[in-house]
């Protein structure tokens, strides 16, 4: 059983992840606003999503989130494989997703330009 401790650092983990992740977001849409291509633009943020919001279970506590990219790197160092291949798949479902977002985008870009 997980104390009231741990799990206000996981709430505070959270919030400052959040946080973080809208401020980085914010830089980086404005920072890929010099790009000339809307597809490209839209490309990078959708990566930068996927990324880095993408979560996996935690294997050593039940009902605990961690962001794939963090949580699979960390396993991979540590060398347990199947732990670091659940987050990339994750990973991977979420790239699949995110590109039918994409594609849908394009479409309605085009659509709306006309």
């Amino acid at each position: 059983m997980i104390d009231t401790d741990a799990q206000l650092a996981y709430g505070i983990f959270w919030v400052i992840y959040a946080v973080s992740f809208v401020v980085f977001f914010y830089t980086m849409s404005r920072l890929f606003t010099i790009l000339p291509l809307y597809g490209l633009r839209t490309l990078l943020q959708s990566a930068l999503i996927v990324l880095l919001l993408t979560p996996v279970e935690s294997a050593e506590v039940s009902s605990w989130w961690v962001p794939a990219w963090l949580y699979g790197g960390y396993e991979l160092i540590l060398g347990d494989a199947e732990a670091s291949g659940r987050a990339i798949f994750n990973l991977g479902l979420a790239v699949l997703a995110m590109l039918l977002v994409w594609v849908l985008d394009l479409v309605r870009y085009r659509l709306v330009k006309r």
